[in-house]
């Protein structure tokens, strides 16, 4: 409520009791009492849509209580053209919409509901979001096609009374209440939405997610294959060359020992080519030759078998020429 709207009220004389029987609701026992009726007779009036319902919960009963003002039961029941309605027999033309299952408190509570949100919407979305707080999800969806502006409208959305019940036993109950029913309201309210939506579309149209144009994604060119890692070693320095043996009288077999292997001639000798009379090509041949025999492999005394005869006559002969060491 406005700051305004409050300084208004507290201006009034007899504030704040006068605000206080205003806004003061009271039940049905409590109604009957004051308009000094019958309970029974209170309901009945009150369904046939006589008494317009202020204010509606579920107690944890599950029973629905209506809650009304008191200052209109008052008013209601000043009127003189209403007497006949609170005395005597009730007319046969409202006993037969009793009959019928007449009970107009629901809508009528919609409708004063309705009427409070209507006046307090700032703009056409917001009164189309009133409109459509009264509707079923679905009949919303065939009057407004648009998703963005269903989203848009459901952000302005209000929450009624009746449906602050979500989450417990009897939340159906209070839905049902809050949503209209008869085939008359929601071609009404239907009516209403799609005339707000067309003078909010033309007033403000609703926000829509920007769109970012972009190219088409760059492909990938083919990049060159990058080098094989190098191995990186030290420098190999180049080995000394063998100093030129002295002569010495060592024995012939450690002079068979050091020298190493003798190198190996090729299997295969190359031939030059000739020139044969008569304008030929040249032709290349492939001489074999014969493999040398392996030089004898010098065997020490006790590595396995025993070495040839001739072998050992020459060990013999080595010893006899060679100097004995002296004694001392």
């Amino acid at each position: 409520m406005e700051r305004a709207e409050i300084d208004r009220l507290r201006a009034q004389d007899g504030f704040p009791d006068a605000f206080k029987d205003r806004v003061r609701v009271v039940g049905t026992a409590e109604g009957a009492e004051l308009m000094d009726i019958s309970a029974g007779r209170f309901t009945r009036l009150a369904r046939l849509g006589l008494f317009v319902p202020a204010k509606v919960y579920v107690n944890r009963y599950g029973a629905v209580v209506w809650l009304y003002l008191t200052e209109e039961l008052q008013h209601f029941a000043a009127v003189p053209e209403n007497t006949r309605l609170l005395k005597g027999r009730t007319p046969e033309t409202l006993r037969g919409q009793l009959a019928e299952g007449v009970d107009l408190r629901a809508r009528n509570w919609r409708m004063r509901q309705l009427g409070s949100l209507l006046r307090q919407a700032e703009d056409p979305w917001a009164r189309a979001g009133a409109l459509a707080a009264l509707l079923p999800p679905v009949e919303v969806a065939d009057v407004v096609e648009d998703p963005y502006e269903r989203a848009w409208m459901n952000r302005l959305r209000p929450a009624l009374s009746g449906r602050t019940l979500a989450g417990t036993s009897f939340a159906h109950v209070a839905e049902r209440i809050a949503t209209a029913q008869d085939a008359d309201e929601i071609e009404w309210l239907r009516s209403d939405l799609a005339h707000s939506v067309e003078e909010a579309r033309a007033l403000s149209p609703a926000p829509r997610p920007t769109v970012r144009r972009t190219g088409p994604p760059a492909r990938r060119t083919a990049g060159p294959i990058p080098p094989l890692a190098r191995t990186v070693t030290a420098p190999v320095e180049p080995m000394p060359a063998p100093a030129p043996a002295e002569p010495s009288d060592t024995s012939g077999e450690s002079t068979a020992l050091t020298a190493g292997p003798a190198p190996v001639e090729p299997l295969v000798r190359s031939v030059e080519p000739r020139r044969i009379s008569g304008g030929r090509a040249p032709e290349r041949r492939h001489v074999p030759r014969r493999q040398p025999v392996p030089a004898p492999v010098p065997r020490f005394p006790g590595a396995g078998h025993e070495p040839s005869r001739s072998t050992r006559r020459l060990r013999t002969w080595l010893r006899r020429g060679a100097p004995r060491p002296a004694e001392v």
